[in-house]
């Protein structure tokens, strides 16, 4: 028998320029945007790859359903069967020639054309590194945010379109990077999460004598002896055989023993025990403390008469002429530095142009190293940027006359127009926007002096978390589409004001975009709000950042 050509497709078009072939993907929700068509570019080549193995059995289905029919009828009278001469001729036919077909047919490889496009589209997947950023940032949100394991592994947090759940062996893999980090805290929170889910009767491929082995050893790495005895009971009970569990529980009672014969008060030993893993769950600096309190919106709150002295207002630029007939909506954030927000600042179609110039240039955010003096990546600022000219777009032009019209400050010579997008848990860890005393060479590469002012766009809005805080004051400003906050980071005398130091919260959920722009000048004269004059420069976050000589 003749069998019918099987032809199937399957799309092998690039969904990533070639640009984005690279690491730090958990840096960019912007980014990561490209991943899911990646992903589902490859879920229709599977389906192709499905169709054309179930079209393939079909066929040999047919073929083998016709010949049992054939074969029965003559094996029950061969010599009759064969005594009609295209028998017999079919019968040496089928032998010949047809079952070497389906011979070619059953070992054909339908799996090319998946094959290939995976081939392809791997070398834009994200890798090692990638897995680990986007763990250690839940991890990060955890902390910051205070969220329980459970709450987190059962994806109940606020303001979520796709609900989404962490399985048993998704927690136990975010306990091995933790153990791997040898962060011993978060190993037992996880190991412990994904050793419930299985006690509850998950299925999974997760294995509890692996949790326990890793679960026993970061509980005793923080000092609970008895628990890591009590976990190593229950992994032996499970695998008595087991060589690590065995050999832990010895040096356990030993150690036991050792503590017995010291006659140590149990008492004592508790409380030295829980203040070493008060340490460890709690390493950190007071500021790290009130910049995680204040990204959860319990910061300070101003007292009545303070808040008095905020308001709303429309503004003019001072008389400029532009907005004279037409002022922007203006209110006031903060007293103490003075942070104020323009309302409806940049429209829809502006924040899409800006996002479509940048998001093909978008690289690692990285930060200025007080020592060398040169740019670097920093664990603390989890995010990606890219810098836009004026002259590149009329959009970025206008933005640009608008900024400084609003502000009084010379953006000729300014920094380009920097644009920011934040990642998984991305964030911006407390830092100045200005150069410190011991930082005489930092604006050194951009030649300009230091950074009078920021002005800050925000170009998305923001479902949980992302706020800009300033831990020295206790102030939280949250993004809200289309809106943008200035403040001076230098008094009148070009001194720093260290209470503008500031940080990018961790994005809970949903995805944040800002808009930084850095304007420098050499011979820039700046009208001050006392009126004093200030030679300097503008410097922006879709921020600017004024600049000083």
């Amino acid at each position: 028998m003749a069998f019918n050509k099987m032809w199937y497709t399957v799309a092998l078009g690039l969904l990533l320029p070639f640009s984005y072939a690279h690491t730090d993907f958990f840096t960019s929700i912007g980014h990561m945007t490209d991943l899911i068509n990646t992903e589902k570019d490859l879920v229709v080549s599977l389906k192709d790859y499905i169709k054309a193995e179930e079209s393939k059995l079909e066929q040999i289905k047919k073929w083998a359903e016709k010949l049992d029919q054939l074969t029965d009828t003559a094996t029950k009278d061969p010599e009759g069967f064969l005594g009609h001469p295209v028998n017999a001729f079919k019968l040496m036919k089928r032998l010949n020639t047809e079952w070497g077909e389906l011979e070619s047919l059953v070992l054909k490889d339908m799996s090319d054309g998946f094959i290939s496009n995976m081939t392809i589209q791997r070398q834009f997947f994200p890798n090692d590194e990638d897995q680990t950023g986007a763990a250690k940032a839940l991890l990060r949100l955890q902390d910051t945010y205070n969220l329980d394991t459970d709450t987190l592994s059962r994806g109940n947090l606020p303001g979520v379109k796709h609900k989404s759940f962490l399985t048993a062996e998704d927690c136990f893999e975010l306990g091995k990077i933790a153990y791997t980090e040898a962060d011993y805290y978060h190993t037992e929170l996880w190991m412990e999460q994904a050793l419930k889910q299985l006690d509850e009767g998950e299925v999974s491929s997760a294995d509890k004598a692996y949790i326990l082995d890793y679960l026993s050893y970061a509980v005793y790495q923080q000092g609970d002896l008895g628990k890591a005895m009590m976990l190593t009971k229950r992994l032996l009970e499970l695998d008595p055989e087991h060589q690590r569990a065995n050999g832990n529980m010895k040096y356990f009672e030993y150690i036991m023993a050792k503590e017995k014969e010291a006659n140590k008060s149990s008492t004592d030993s508790e409380d030295q025990m829980e203040q070493e893993t008060e340490v460890k769950k709690k390493d950190y600096l007071p500021e790290r403390r009130k910049y995680e309190m204040l990204c959860r919106g319990e910061g300070l709150k101003m007292t009545p008469r303070r808040q008095k002295r905020l308001f709303c207002r429309y503004y003019d630029g001072n008389r400029n002429p532009r907005y004279i007939l037409g002022p922007v909506k203006q209110e006031d954030e903060w007293d103490k530095p003075r942070i104020v927000r323009f309302l409806d600042i940049i429209s829809d179609e502006e924040i899409e142009t800006v996002k479509e110039l940048a998001k093909p240039r978008l690289s690692r955010a990285t930060v200025h190293d007080p020592e060398t003096g040169k740019l670097t990546t920093a664990h603390y600022r989890v995010s990606k940027s890219a810098w836009l000219s004026g002259y590149e777009s009329p959009v970025v032009s206008r933005i640009n006359t608008r900024i400084q019209d609003l502000t009084g400050l010379d953006v000729s010579t300014a920094e380009e127009l920097q644009v920011a997008n934040y990642g998984v848990g991305g964030q911006y860890e407390p830092h100045f926007d200005f150069a410190r005393a011991n930082e005489p060479d930092a604006f050194k590469e951009l030649g300009t002096g230091n950074r009078i002012a920021t002005w800050l766009f925000y170009m998305s809005d923001v479902s949980a978390g992302g706020a800009t805080v300033f831990p020295e004051v206790g102030a939280s400003v949250w993004p809200k589409k289309g809106t943008a906050v200035f403040w001076y980071n230098l008094f009148p005398s070009g001194e720093g004001d260290y209470s503008t130091r500031h940080a990018a919260c961790p994005v809970l959920v949903g995805n944040k975009w800002g808009k930084y722009h850095s304007r420098c000048s050499h011979c820039q004269q700046t009208t001050w709000r006392s009126g004093a004059l200030l030679v300097g420069c503008l410097g922006f976050l879709f921020a600017l950042h004024f600049m000083v000589e």
